[in-house]
Formats: structure tokens, sequence, C-alpha cells
């Protein structure tokens, strides 16, 4: 469990079209295997320290015909942003994604302070 210490909560968030592979004949949609799309997400602000990220999907267009397979996560987490990543497999056809992120964590507080320590 995160424990925020301070009332300098910060709530941020995004939706993100991830990609439209059906429009161009993308990896996503004519590919097979193992395959990832992510996207460099910067927060509007900078956290105390690494937020808890929620990540999902906004839109999953797929192809009926083949199984539907997906996994959505947020990779490499720091305070200033993370890596918004799809990621599917097998014979999947993924026309095009949109992706929504939630970030909460501590934000500076005016009375932090740091301790130089030799």
């Amino acid at each position: 469990m995160k424990k925020l210490r301070n009332h300098f909560i910060g709530v941020d968030s995004g939706d993100v079209a991830l990609f439209s592979d059906f429009e161009d004949d993308g990896e996503m949609w004519t590919g097979d295997g193992p395959r990832a799309r992510a996207r460099l997400i910067k927060f509007s602000q900078k956290f105390r320290m690494p937020p808890t990220v929620q990540v999902g999907l906004s839109l999953w267009d797929m192809d009926s015909e083949t199984n539907i397979r997906a996994e959505v996560v947020a990779e490499q987490v720091t305070n200033l942003g993370f890596q918004l990543v799809f990621r599917t497999w097998g014979d999947s056809r993924v026309a095009r994604v949109r992706m929504n992120w939630l970030a909460i964590g501590e934000l500076a507080f005016a009375d932090d302070w740091a301790v130089d320590v030799e």
C-alpha cells in the first residue's frame, strides 16, 4: 500500500489514441505474433515521488474473426511520466486502440526540505 504523507495530492489523467493500424495496414492489423505499441506520457506537473498509475481501454476495435488478446500496462513510472503500453500476440488483429490513464500521488510541499548527508 502506498501511504501519502501530506495533503498535497495530485491527480492527473489523459486519453490517448495509441494507434489506428487498419488505415495503413500497420503491423497490429496485418501482423502476427507478439506486437506492442508504447507512448511516453508526461505528467502535467512533477509528482514528489512516482505516483500510482492505472490504465484502461477507452476504445478497442478488434477483428471478430480472430482471437482477442491484449495487455495494457503502465511501465517505467517515474515522478515525471511513464510508458503507456498495449501488447497483443498470436493471430489477434487490432484495428485501433485508445487508452486512458489516471495517476494519483503526492505533490511537493513548500515545507519539504532536504538534508545533505556527507
